[in-house]
């Protein structure tokens, strides 16, 4: 059986909310199915393939089930990012934790092997001489 129809059959009818990060076009499928009927909200965060088709059947949408998209959480750059340089700075935030690599410029290709072979999520690009 489709993960959705586990889950709504798990959860009496499907959940009040998810949220896919992936960027399989199947499970963002299977995140807005698996919804509640009248109030459920499905959020996708993860980036499909460029080639990549969101299929569904229009009756989710008539059952009143959400679907919603963020690019980067919505994220704000020109507001955004002087709050967050200003945590670093105060050591509020660990900004490292979230750095899986590190390539000077001169081998940026590897870097994007690490995320092709799913080995990095974010890489850090050293513009070195």
């Amino acid at each position: 059986r489709p993960v959705q129809q586990v889950i709504a059959e798990m959860t009496n009818g499907g959940v009040d909310r998810s949220v896919e990060c992936t960027g399989s076009v199947q499970a963002m499928i299977s995140a807005f199915e698996c919804v509640h009927d009248g109030w459920g909200v499905a959020v996708l965060v993860g980036v499909p393939n460029k080639d990549d088709s969101f299929k569904t059947h229009p009756m989710n949408f008539l059952n009143e089930k959400t679907l919603k998209g963020t690019f980067f959480g919505n994220y704000k750059t020109r507001s955004d990012i002087p709050n967050v340089v200003e945590q670093y700075l105060k050591k509020e935030l660990e900004l490292e934790k979230f750095i899986t690599n590190s390539v000077p410029f001169s081998e940026i290709n590897k870097a994007f092997h690490y995320m092709l072979q799913g080995q990095s999520i974010r890489c850090i690009i050293r513009m070195e001489h």
